[in-house]
């Protein structure tokens, strides 16, 4: 079993930045990748990023490519996402997810209950 848990979500301008944490608890948690997906309102959940545990692996979406970037530190059983240069679009519950590299959600196996990011224009 793999606990989750996001933070760092909040209110932003257009412009700003943010970085989100997960962290991860479990005796297992160094088997899988962690990915980030959001899912803005009235929107179905989407891929944004994802590392495997070593770090040796990292895919991002289109959409974030270049402004997020996803990182670990495995010593604290957590993973970042950075975002830089948000923009109105970026609003969204995001999610952090534990499974194997993937960008589809069905692929991830345990979810923790996300944090919300809000970008005012």
């Amino acid at each position: 079993q793999v606990q989750l848990v996001e933070s760092g979500g909040g209110l932003v301008q257009a412009g700003g930045s943010l970085r989100l944490s997960c962290a991860a608890s479990g005796r297992t948690v160094s088997n899988y990748a962690m990915g980030w997906f959001r899912q803005a309102p009235g929107k179905e959940r989407e891929f944004s990023a994802a590392i495997t545990w070593s770090g040796g692996s990292i895919i991002y979406a289109d959409s974030v490519k270049g402004r997020f970037t996803i990182s670990r530190a495995n010593a604290k059983n957590t993973v970042y996402l950075q975002m830089n240069s948000l923009k109105p679009e970026d609003t969204a519950v995001y999610y952090c997810a534990a499974g194997p590299i993937a960008t589809m959600e069905k692929m991830y196996r345990y979810w923790g209950q996300g944090t919300q990011v809000t970008v005012s224009s």
